[in-house]
């Protein structure tokens, strides 16, 4: 496709990774030379350090040095530079491959980045190269509508909180550069990818050239482990299940215009549906492509309703809780709540429309009155894990939470969510009829997790606390209040006594009458679900 990678020719893409790699264009070599201030300055998309580093001391790593400028920093590198740089490819290899900008011609010759390519650290896959479209600090200007976006914070937060457990078909929908099907690969036989974007699948289906060897594919065959499918969303696998589902959707809500085209919108975070319609729409339609036992996560936005005197932090999910299929699980987890304006202003910035003031305006006044046609007063973002039963049972309801958690949480978090989501399941179908909790539990024993602390706060020369906290050092980091009664159960638990015995214990001392009751019972659950208390 034009102004797309092109990877007709396998050997030349194999011969761009060998001569990359030779050039010490890795993570560890860039950083190196540019040193960690210049990298983090980049980082921010602030080249000029990086700039002011190559000029001081790129002469001492020549080919390295051509490699950071032309694909780094988005910089004309004399076509002899790269030349020397990638020996095998040199300057008219990239070209081809379609890595290129037309250059200035003469015996003077300079080339520019046609894509951005950089070295990324992953914990599957060791380093992979991976290319996309330069960012707005490489070419200035509005980005183009169909541009692929590399990998950022929401895929990696994504990557992060996908459960890596082993099966046979996965499905990532709307790849992009192709960033999930990369961890898909570590952990699934085969791997279906979609996208509305022709130009987005081209640039995936060079990026697993490119890293053929390290994601173990063959070069020459694609196909026997990875499908790339053009189409919107679910369309190109109707009627297909799968075992893992995973989705950084275009779910950013943008303002709709009247004979609006598919050129008009950035279709990399963009559905072109009004308000939240698309991820909506996605999230009822996911369990559709899902087998029995299999889980889908994704990234999303939803919108709150401004209503005046409400918390939106407290009454979020009511709007996402409509859109789940019966029979469906779910665990949503809003990490971040923006009220209108900062949303306009996040994604305005963005695509980098401000170098348009009088557009930013006009764009601004648009997204505002969308807003308001509809009553929105913020929009949420968060995590979304949907659970197809194993087994379904039209004696249980499914399990759903919904939680606001928008602090810091320990990174990569997918092994802490599904050994929690296991726990939480657990305990949910041992309700009976009635809706008590079966009481197996309480014949485990169990001891206080080794990143658990006890705060207790109270006035100075008071004889007892006037509050008691157990904080969570790492998953989800969770600050849990305790009643006196669960902190004295939570004192004597180390693995030596049964729960139950506990109970016993502490019933006879403080004097029950009829045992426990039902909200200790329901602390002690909900520290055990989130792993505060572990069964030894």
């Amino acid at each position: 496709m034009a102004n797309s990678p092109r990877s007709q020719e396998p050997r030349a893409v194999l011969d761009l990774h060998r001569d990359l790699t030779d050039s010490n264009f890795t993570v560890d070599g860039v950083t190196d030379l540019l040193g960690d201030r210049a990298m983090d300055a980049w980082l921010r998309e602030q080249p000029v350090p990086a700039r002011m580093a190559l000029d001081r001391v790129g002469a001492t790593q020549p080919r390295l040095a051509a490699m950071i400028a032309l694909f780094l920093l988005g910089d004309p590198v004399p076509a002899a530079a790269v030349d020397t740089a990638l020996p095998t490819v040199g300057a008219s290899g990239l070209a081809r491959l379609g890595l290129l900008e037309d250059g200035n011609g003469g015996d003077d010759a300079t080339v520019r980045a046609a894509v951005d390519l950089r070295p990324n650290s992953t914990d599957v896959s060791g380093e992979l190269y991976v290319v996309s479209d330069l960012g707005a600090f490489q070419r200035p200007g509005v980005l183009r509508h169909d541009h692929v976006l590399g990998i950022g914070g929401a895929s990696l937060t994504l990557v992060r909180a996908t459960e890596r457990r082993e099966v046979e078909t996965a499905l990532d929908v709307g790849t992009g550069c192709g960033i999930q099907t990369f961890h898909l690969l570590s952990h699934a036989r085969h791997v279906t990818a979609t996208d509305l974007s022709e130009r987005a699948l081209a640039t995936t289906r060079f990026n697993l050239l490119l890293n053929a060897r390290a994601l173990g594919l063959d070069p020459f065959d694609l196909e026997a482990r990875v499908a790339l499918l053009h189409g919107s969303l679910l369309e190109p696998v109707a009627g297909r299940t799968f075992d893992l589902v995973v989705s950084n959707p275009p779910f950013v809500i943008t303002p709709r215009r009247t004979r609006e085209t598919d050129e008009d919108r950035f279709t990399y975070r963009d559905g072109g549906k009004a308000g939240d319609r698309l991820v909506s729409e996605l999230i009822t339609a996911l369990p559709s492509v899902m087998a029995s036992g299999a889980s889908a996560h994704l990234l999303a936005n939803w919108e709150i309703p401004d209503a005046p005197g409400t918390d939106p932090t407290k009454t979020w999910s009511e709007r996402v809780e409509q859109w789940l299929t019966s029979g469906t699980g779910a665990w949503v987890i809003q990490r971040e709540i923006q009220d209108v304006c900062e949303y306009a202003e996040t994604w305005l910035r963005d695509a980098s429309q401000q170098r348009d003031p009088e557009a930013y305006e006009a764009a601004y006044r648009d997204y505002l009155a969308d807003f308001a046609s509809r009553g929105v007063g913020a929009v949420g973002f968060g995590m979304v894990r949907l659970a197809q039963p194993q087994h379904p049972s039209p004696d249980h309801d499914p399990l759903r939470i919904f939680e606001h958690i928008d602090h810091p949480i320990q990174q990569p978090i997918a092994a802490t969510l599904a050994a929690e989501w296991h726990r939480a399941d657990v305990m949910f179908r041992a309700k009976g009829a009635s809706g008590v909790v079966a009481g197996a539990w309480q014949d485990k024993h169990y001891d206080v997790a080794q990143d658990v602390t006890e705060e207790r706060h109270g006035r100075p020369g008071a004889e007892d606390p006037a509050l008691i906290l157990l904080r969570q050092g790492g998953g989800l980091r969770r600050t849990v209040v305790l009643s006196s009664e669960a902190a004295g159960f939570v004192g004597v638990c180390d693995g030596e006594l049964s729960a139950r015995q506990i109970l016993t214990a502490l019933g006879s001392l403080l004097g029950w009458q009829g045992g426990p009751s039902e909200q200790l019972l329901r602390e002690i659950r909900a520290l055990i679900t989130h792993g505060l208390l572990v069964e030894v």
